[in-house]
């Protein structure tokens, strides 16, 4: 950045009545630093400043000295009355080793100066904030040890998720201007701090993009966001859900501040250090504050506890909020003076998020994406946001997450209604409902704005194609990059006369097309592009689709091969269009499977309705891969004859119940069936205990479900159907048993590990010792650290024990014994 050095008189303000006069020179415009920010970070660990608030607290300010009873609290009208005690501040964290100031600006933007009638002097305050940081810093620095001003922006008192009172063009309005003045103040970088929504982060960012664009000038922009005692943001975000929503944005540093203090930082930091490509940041609170206002951690104690993670490798920047002093700064300058920066992550991988966070290279592949809130493809769906009962339409969608849907595809293209208008009513009632990333599904660019404005996270796009050209890619592309989003990408081009890619060498080439174009011309992330191959009835009797079934998994294959990191989705009905609905089941089944063998990620299907591979007899899977390899003279005609009278299910059931009463309880769980499920146990406890039924049929079931998922003949959907049917067959057999003495052998205490939300076996080891005599407290799923850490030395348990079912799990109970020990936990 090219600065002159101005000389900046300002003059005392004089109060006039109830209003403000303010003359000032022109803003202070700084000279080059020899050293920028960036590099400063790669280098060595940054200092922050300590806290604005609590230094001035210590000066007895009166209602005077902010400018009348009407301004007093105003941090920000003290720029205009005691600029004066500012720059005392500034000149103590500078004098105490902080390498970077905050501006006075924290509530600088217009919605917040509103509330004391100075919403019209947002951009002149702002202004007038940066130049006197400015003016301390370019003071303080010398040529080997540059100081830097960030420009603090912080979360206004609007919600747009959780409170409103705000539209997101308001919010993004009154950022732009605070943007504004702090950029002509002098500022070296943005700083969104204590961030919490990610809402009026997405409209904070257009404010800035804005901001700039009138400016012709862009500096750098961070973000710290809060993360409270539950492990999450106040918007229920975790901390890499809210990483992954703006990893798009080239972020000078992602951190975490103010919160609770430093202590219940250390799993965040554990997780973002594990996917940040960026520096991190850590600036907590001196703990809470008693009802005195006073702070309980000393210097000493957050320096401990921040030299914990310097050693770790996790941080870049240290530094304090609220509570903390020039005597905390000063103790975070000697640690980072020999503390080595944490060098940043150098490949993402493919990764979306909505509340929660997923990533699309998940051990658990396919990841299932609910089809149920379409109105093209559910009938259900359709009516009700005709009725225009949108909160039921949106318990649609809970009900398919609660089901093992890991994504949601949401389409309201319906010809007869507004589409943008259905999405905005829909949107605001879905994202308050579920918590798992969403894909929207349209051709409309209206409306995919709007969806990414209302949506917290990173979305998926579904999808663009070239079947214009670029003239789709050229409209959707930048949306991609200015809000985030996964993309999916259609094999479709312009070619009139075979526009829709049959063949595996026509699906590859225009995937290495779109590839080319979209990751060159238009700086997508190759992580952020979904390929999909496409899925053409296979039975139809259109000679055209013959072999497409074949052709959609050698095209897939080859996608994957060319592509690694690129995902990969398939609609899997659209396989058997035309076909008896048992046959269409059990052919999805099929397709699926060597669809998932074939490299596929992602897969639009419904999973309560889909037959599961490894229950279908050998003959019927050979009439379905005839079908689906077209490797017969005349695969359909048998295939349909097999299925034409028959009723889905209708076969199973009639077996099943023909079975001995042993091998039916196992079939029960192997293939998640309830029906009947309690009229077996029961008979069951007629001839054996309750833990005898447990320890037999039903765990020989779930013995027989992992054998077949490391097969991959079950896919992680159905092993959790049948984890499902194992609850509620203990859940009543539990009914049955005596229970032991708990006083006689003690507590132990059971969770399932943050990131896991799959708890059958904690519950069912927590079932078997209970009736061993034993006091369980139960903590559930997604248990953190922290938490696990306080309930440990809440209820003084014997045992504890960590559960979970994903590979990620295991890394995750490691760093939680890490906590623990940490802790002084010995247990």
């Amino acid at each position: 950045m090219a600065h002159r050095s101005r000389t900046v008189k300002l003059r005392r303000p004089v109060a006039v009545g109830r209003r403000i006069s303010f003359i000032a020179a022109r803003c202070y415009v700084p000279p080059m630093s020899k050293v920028d920010i960036r590099q400063a970070l790669e280098t060595r660990v940054l200092v922050l400043d300590g806290a604005t608030g609590t230094r001035l607290g210590r000066e007895h300010l009166g209602p005077a000295d902010f400018g009348g009873d009407h301004l007093e609290g105003c941090y920000e009208a003290l720029l205009l009355t005691r600029p004066e005690l500012i720059e005392m501040v500034h000149r103590e964290y500078l004098e105490v080793g902080a390498d970077i100031i905050e501006t006075d600006t924290f509530g600088g933007t217009p919605l917040v100066l509103a509330e004391y009638g100075l919403a019209d002097r947002a951009r002149e305050l702002n202004a007038l904030a940066a130049s006197l940081a400015r003016r301390a810093a370019d003071a303080a620095s010398t040529p080997d040890r540059p100081r830097f001003v960030a420009g603090s922006m912080g979360p206004t008192t609007r919600s747009l998720l959780l409170t409103g009172g705000a539209t997101f063009d308001e919010l993004e309005d009154s950022f732009r201007i605070q943007a504004l003045g702090l950029v002509e103040g002098g500022a070296d970088y943005l700083l969104l701090e204590t961030a919490s929504d990610p809402l009026n982060l997405k409209a904070a960012f257009c404010g800035i993009e804005r901001a700039f664009e009138e400016l012709k000038r862009e500096i750098p922009v961070a973000l710290s966001v809060t993360i409270e005692a539950s492990g999450t943001t106040l918007c229920g975000q975790s901390i890499e859900a809210a990483y992954v929503s703006f990893e798009h944005r080239d972020l000078l540093y992602f951190g975490v501040n103010c919160a609770t203090g430093p202590d219940l930082m250390a799993d965040p930091l554990r997780s973002l250090a594990a996917i940040a490509e960026v520096p991190i940041a850590c600036v907590p609170n001196a703990g809470l504050p008693d009802e005195d206002g006073n702070y309980a951690q000393s210097p000493e104690m957050m320096a401990a506890t921040l030299g914990r993670y310097l050693e770790q490798g996790w941080l870049n920047l240290i530094g304090g909020c609220c509570g903390t002093t020039a005597e905390h700064v000063a103790a975070f300058a000697h640690l980072a003076a020999t503390a080595r920066p944490r060098a940043p992550q150098r490949q993402r991988w493919p990764r979306v998020a909505g509340i929660d966070y997923l990533s699309l290279e998940e051990d658990r592949r396919p990841l299932i994406v609910g089809e149920r809130t379409n109105v093209i493809g559910s009938r259900r769906f359709r009516r009700l946001i005709h009725k225009e009962d949108f909160d039921a339409a949106a318990e649609v969608g809970r009900t398919q997450v609660a089901s093992g849907a890991h994504v949601l595809d949401v389409c309201l293209a319906d010809p007869d209604r507004d589409e943008a208008g259905d999405v905005r009513r829909l949107l605001a009632s879905l994202v308050r409902r579920v918590r798992v990333p969403l894909m929207i599904d349209t051709t409309d660019p209206e409306v995919i704005e709007i969806a990414l404005r209302a949506i917290p996270g990173k979305v998926i796009i579904n999808s663009v194609n070239l079947e214009d050209g670029e003239r789709r890619l050229a409209r959707i592309a930048p949306m991609v990059r200015r809000f985030g989003a996964s993309l999916v990408v259609g094999c479709i081009d312009e070619d009139p006369e075979q526009g829709m890619a049959l063949t595996a060498e026509r699906k590859l080439a225009i995937a290495r097309r779109a590839h080319e174009l979209l990751t060159g011309k238009y700086g997508l992330a190759p992580t952020d592009l979904i390929f999909d191959p496409l899925v053409f009835p296979c039975a139809s009797g259109d000679e055209a689709y013959t072999g497409t079934a074949r052709e959609t998994i050698e095209g897939l294959r080859a996608i994957k091969q060319a592509f690694p990191h690129c995902p990969t989705l398939l609609g899997i009905s659209n396989v058997s269009f035309g076909l008896p609905p048992a046959g269409r089941e059990v052919l999805n089944s099929v397709f699926l499977h060597e669809c998932t063998e074939a490299g596929l990620d992602l897969a639009i299907v419904n999973s309560e309705k889909i037959v599961r591979y490894a229950t279908i007899p050998e003959d019927e899977k050979k009439l379905a891969l005839d079908l689906i390899y077209d490797r017969v003279d005349d695969p359909i005609t048998p295939f349909a004859a097999l299925y034409r009278d028959r009723k889905p299910g209708e076969d199973d059931v009639r077996t099943l119940d023909s079975e001995a009463l042993e091998r039916r309880l196992i079939r029960r769980i192997v293939e998640a069936r309830r029906e009947g499920l309690i009229s077996d146990l029961e008979a069951a406890l007629s001839r054996y205990a309750p833990l005898e039924i447990i320890n037999g049929p039903l765990l020989d079931g779930m013995g027989e479900v992992g054998r077949l998922f490391g097969r991959n003949e079950l896919i992680v959907a159905e092993v959790l159907q049948s984890a499902e049917v194992m609850k509620a067959a203990v859940a009543h057999l539990e009914g049955y048993m005596e229970k032991g003495d708990h006083a006689a052998k003690g507590k132990v205490l059971l969770a399932t590990v943050k990131g896991d939300v799959h708890d059958i076996g904690k519950n069912l080891v927590g079932i078997l010792i209970a009736n061993n005599g034993y006091q369980v407290i139960d903590l559930g799923i997604k248990v953190d650290p922290a938490t696990l850490a306080a309930a440990i030395t809440e209820h003084q348990p014997q045992i504890v024990g960590l559960s979970g079912l994903l590979v990620k799990s295991a890394h995750q109970m490691a760093a939680t014994a890490e906590d623990l020990q940490q802790a002084g936990i010995d247990v």
